[in-house]
């Protein structure tokens, strides 16, 4: 009788720590953007966060997506795709709202000028979104014609968690070029590195395929990488922090 009891328990505790890991997995990559989305609205200033971390992740996803068609992998993982594509047109959204709200420059750049010089940089959400749009289109249209070649099919797959895994580049390059890490949430960047970490172990568990945990590898460095940055311009800073903004923005990244 205990047995039985005892082995109910167990069953009830694995089903519920495999509903708090599938959340985890669906979710867990939209949290860290949470505490940058609530910085920049509260100090209208996107400069530190670099919009490019957004291309990066739907350009991912998207592909993700299109690997599906070639080769399953689990429903979470389609979810978890979809729902971080949502995710980053809401960061992209606000990004261009306060950036055009504190912008002097009021040309307007279009995603339709097809001017390489602004490309990503443009002046409305709208031509962030046709250019999704477009993105997919094509990507969509290739994979359909070489769905057939497991060559491409591979390749689609390893591109996909390979550019995913190149998530904070954009934003390395960010800290790298203005010497600080000054506006961009210390926060965001520990729950990514947590997450990743978590999601790379789950991938090794799971036994998905070798593309997604290699990747996961070194997505996890790449983190790490950034918090280094956090750490050495805050003890060795490169360039006068700017009055203006240090005090909330501080506040805030801490």
């Amino acid at each position: 009788m205990e047995d039985e009891v005892f082995d109910q328990i167990m069953f009830v505790f694995n089903k519920l720590v495999t509903w708090v890991a599938a959340g985890a997995m669906v979710f867990g990559g939209v949290v860290p953007y949470i505490p940058q989305y609530r910085d920049i609205r509260r100090t209208q200033n996107a400069e530190g966060f670099s919009t490019y971390v957004c291309l990066v992740l739907l350009v991912a996803n998207i592909l993700r997506i299109l690997f599906r068609f070639g080769r399953y992998f689990e429903t979470l993982l389609l979810w978890q795709s979809i729902i971080m594509i949502a995710t980053m047109l809401v960061m992209l959204n606000l990004c261009t709202n306060v950036r055009m709200a504190t912008e002097l420059n009021t040309k307007r750049r279009s995603f339709i000028d097809f001017d390489w010089n602004h490309f990503w940089s443009w002046s409305h959400f709208v031509d962030y979104l046709q250019c999704v749009v477009a993105f997919t289109l094509v990507a969509a249209y290739i994979t359909y014609l070489l769905l057939d070649s497991a060559l491409f099919v591979e390749s689609l797959g390893f591109l996909a968690v390979f550019t995913e895994a190149m998530l904070g580049t954009p934003q390395l390059h960010c800290n790298y070029q203005n010497k600080s890490t000054e506006g961009m949430s210390i926060k965001m960047v520990l729950m990514w590195t947590s997450g990743d970490t978590f999601k790379t172990g789950y991938f090794l568990l799971t036994q998905a395929p070798v593309q997604f945990w290699t990747c996961g590898l070194l997505q996890v460095g790449v983190d790490f990488a950034i918090l280094f940055q956090v750490y050495y311009y805050s003890r060795y800073p490169q360039k006068p922090v700017s009055h203006t903004v240090s005090h909330t923005t501080s506040a805030k990244a801490l």
